[in-house]
């Protein structure tokens, strides 16, 4: 687009109605998600800029989504109908230093959040690889970082605001709501347009990572536990060949006084003397410092830098969380089958969450291993692997994130929550007649479609 177009149409849109659809702007542009494999039903994208807005919007259709950040790599946030942007709500709303907690609207990323935080003294418990995404869109689908003690990031939500289908607004904290808290967090977009999120934070903290090289897949079987727990944060790059890990990168925090280096050798594995990317044929330059340099903890818990915003990346992403009891076992299921594997894949990344109580998170009331896979953009291939993989995968009760790929089947999927029953009456109560519902939701948890 010419610039002085652009200036043009940033103009209007700036004078337009604000419940204008965003796309009518744009026709030629159609909707897609972050990676570009994932075109949306509707153009029709409404800006919200207010509490006040979200409310009016949500009264005014019968069928709303909120598309947030589009990280999501299959249709969860997808709808036919009517789309909400929060995107410009993304402002602090209060930090309360007393109570170590902070208050934002949804729309703000982590990105945005992170550096405000430090400056403020004050860190998050942990961090996605990537800054850009939203915080509300990644708890509510229970994205993570990695760390034996660390849980997901939706864990440090202590209250939630949302809008419900009827336009009324809703609070709900850990201190006051117990199980209604508990099976709204990890909400999946079904129970309204969340609004602003409370989030526990603690004293900032500095951090150093070191990556090593060709770990050797034999020491996982009798030093697992000990390798992931070698760090604050622990991450296993594979594309699983030649029976290696290919990268470690270990995050440590900081602590007073400490001047220990590096050791050369881990299980095998080489210290590696140069910043390496996940993929060790590509640059490293958009990857956050290694080499044990100390940084803040928001420049080193991610593996990529916070001001690196990729506009796309064409990739698709599949990920599967299995007890991490079971880790050594899912993982040589996994590497049985790397020749059917490899030629579709660029990396594998293995990666340890804590359990939660969360209702409809993967690692409710389970330690986790999830299993990370990130393909080429080729659906028809990795839709024919991902079926071997599920299947291997099987006897662990395996269960796939919420915003990536997979073929599961919606029975199958159904099977391994639990609280799935407890979950569809609260979804009922915040939500009877299905505004928020769509054919993602209604497959996958109803077995049916909108």
């Amino acid at each position: 687009m010419k610039k002085r177009t652009f200036i043009k149409l940033s103009s209007t849109l700036m004078a337009a109605p604000v419940f204008s659809p965003l796309s009518d702007w744009f026709a030629a542009e159609k909707l897609k998600n972050w990676a570009g494999n994932l075109e949306y039903s509707t153009d029709k994208l409404y800006k919200a800029n207010s509490i006040k807005d979200v409310q009016e919007l949500v009264r005014k259709y019968d069928k709303v989504k909120v598309l947030g950040t589009r990280h999501c790599f299959n249709s969860i946030a997808d709808t036919k109908y009517n789309f909400i942007s929060l995107r410009e709500m993304d402002q602090v709303v209060a930090l309360d230093p007393k109570a170590r907690t902070v208050t934002i609207e949804s729309g703000m990323s982590y990105g945005q959040l992170a550096p405000y935080l430090d400056k403020k003294g004050f860190a998050l418990h942990n961090l996605a690889s990537l800054p850009h995404i939203s915080v509300a869109g990644a708890c509510t689908t229970a994205t993570h970082g990695s760390g034996v003690k660390n849980g997901n990031l939706a864990t440090v939500v202590s209250a939630l605001e949302i809008v419900t289908a009827n336009g009324d607004v809703r609070t709900l904290s850990r201190a006051k709501d117990g199980d209604t808290f508990r099976g709204a967090v990890v909400g999946l977009g079904a129970l309204g347009a969340i609004t602003k999120v409370t989030l526990d934070i603690q004293p900032t903290f500095q951090m150093r990572q070191y990556v090593y090289e060709n770990l050797p897949l034999e020491q996982l079987k009798d030093h697992f536990e000990a390798i992931v727990s070698s760090g604050y944060s622990v991450s296993l790059f594979t594309d699983w060949q030649k029976k290696r890990i290919n990268e470690v990168w270990i995050k440590s925090k900081v602590e007073k006084g400490d001047t220990a280096k590096a050791k050369t050798e881990f299980y095998g594995a080489k210290l590696a003397t140069k910043n390496l990317h996940p993929i060790a044929e590509l640059s490293a330059v958009n990857c956050t410092e290694q080499m044990g340099v100390p940084g803040p903890w928001y420049e080193r818990l991610p593996h990529f830098r916070m001001g690196f915003t990729p506009s796309s990346g064409k990739e698709l992403q599949a990920e599967y969380f299995v007890p991490r009891k079971n880790a050594v076992e899912a993982i040589l299921a996994v590497e049985r089958l790397r020749d059917h594997i490899s030629p579709h894949l660029f990396i594998s990344e293995l990666r340890t969450i804590d359990a939660d109580n969360f209702w409809m998170s993967p690692c409710y009331k389970q330690p986790s291993l999830a299993i990370h896979f990130t393909w080429k953009q080729d659906w028809a291939s990795v839709r024919k692997v991902l079926p071997m993989i599920e299947k291997e995968l099987a006897p662990f009760h395996a269960k796939p994130h919420w915003g990536k790929v997979f073929t599961m089947a919606p029975a199958t999927l159904q099977s391994r929550y639990e609280k799935l029953a407890d979950f569809k009456k609260l979804v009922n109560e915040f939500d009877p007649k299905g505004k928020f519902r769509n054919d993602f939701l209604a497959t996958n948890l109803y077995g049916g479609s909108v």
